[in-house]
């Protein structure tokens, strides 16, 4: 017995193969998933990129605002290394780091002319 081309059944479309004049419901649902995930990123970036200030949100107001300012070059220019000086300046009070240096110049000008650092 002989087959007949005509007698042959093609296989069946896969399901994401949509017939002419339909919608096509995974291109929307990866659409929307698309738009999610990026939102997602996004929001996380920014939560990111938000921390030093958030960090420095209790200390004094100049600060704050050096950390703010490093936080807006960082993300003019994408450069990580103005984010990390923010990040480290929101981590140690500035008083910890101005309070030394003016002691080492007051007891430098308590020292009389003859006497060493010891």
């Amino acid at each position: 017995m002989e087959f007949l081309s005509s007698d042959i059944q093609p296989d069946p479309a896969p399901f994401f193969v949509t017939g002419p004049g339909a919608t096509d419901l995974l291109f929307i649902a990866v659409a929307f998933a698309l738009v999610a995930i990026l939102l997602g990123f996004g929001a996380l970036y920014f939560t990111i990129q938000a921390l030093p200030d958030r960090m420095a949100s209790g200390l004094g107001k100049t600060q704050l605002q050096i950390v703010g300012i490093l936080g807006l070059l960082s993300l003019f220019f994408m450069n990580n290394a103005f984010w990390i000086a923010a990040l480290l300046l929101a981590a140690i009070p500035l008083s910890k780091i101005v309070v030394p240096v003016h002691i080492r110049s007051f007891r430098r000008r308590l020292k009389k002319p003859g006497q060493s650092d010891a």
